[in-house]
């Protein structure tokens, strides 16, 4: 039977100081090609729906030629509040700095990812994806990430950017206050964790591999 994936992305367009922002491309068209090669359906869904911003960083090398087909995907993107999540398999978070901003404490965010987690089923983000566990908790109470090890965009990466003035929070320093087990890998290099159903990537350099060891755990 055909595995099914939720792709959760972000429809967020500036940073603190207006600067245009949104996804990062690669960090969702890569892992959407891995799993077109695993022959698993994925579905695009947004917090508000229809046009997904593409950070335009992130388009500086043909990017949007090289993957077409699914910058067309990402101006028809699912509503997430109007998606039977219960029909995946697993769901998946890329990043961009735009989910820093909308994807923290949305409840249907919240609600998706507790939902997978008690159930036992399979939960990606790279770079700055995991945005979207900050907050989130179980219906015990206890946060989503505590003691779960995982990692996501660095404090020292976002520095390097000279954007960590430029945010809404440090992300490193939110999922190690929730109880997240931080594994931090060297800067703009692919790190990918695995830990049980958790499969997290670092930065934009992780986006493949973050993607191939997920395949593998769904």
């Amino acid at each position: 039977m055909t595995k099914k994936v939720l792709m959760i992305l972000t429809n967020h367009d500036t940073l603190n100081d207006g600067t245009p922002t949104g996804l990062w491309l690669g960090e969702a068209a890569e892992p959407y090609k891995v799993f077109e090669r695993n022959n698993i359906e994925v579905d695009l869904a947004s917090i508000k729906g229809g046009t997904v911003p593409i950070d335009p960083n992130s388009t500086q090398n043909d990017e949007t030629k090289t993957f077409q087909d699914v910058v067309q995907k990402l101006g028809e993107t699912l509503k997430l509040k109007d998606v039977v999540f219960e029909n995946y398999d697993g769901v998946f978070i890329p990043g961009g700095h735009g989910t820093m901003y909308d994807l923290p404490g949305d409840a249907d965010v919240q609600n998706i990812l507790a939902f997978f987690k008690d159930d036992n089923r399979v939960i990606g983000a790279v770079c700055h994806g995991p945005s979207a566990f900050v907050g989130a908790k179980l219906k015990s109470g206890n946060y989503l990430i505590d003691g779960v090890k995982l990692t996501g965009f660095t404090n020292e990466e976002e520095t390097q950017m000279k954007l960590d003035q430029n945010v809404p929070f440090a992300l490193q320093t939110e999922l190690e206050q929730n109880g997240a087990r931080f594994v931090k890998g060297k800067a703009f290099e692919s790190n990918v964790v695995s830990d049980g159903k958790f499969v997290t990537g670092q930065n934009p350099q992780s986006s493949t591999d973050v993607a191939e060891a997920f395949v593998k755990v769904l």
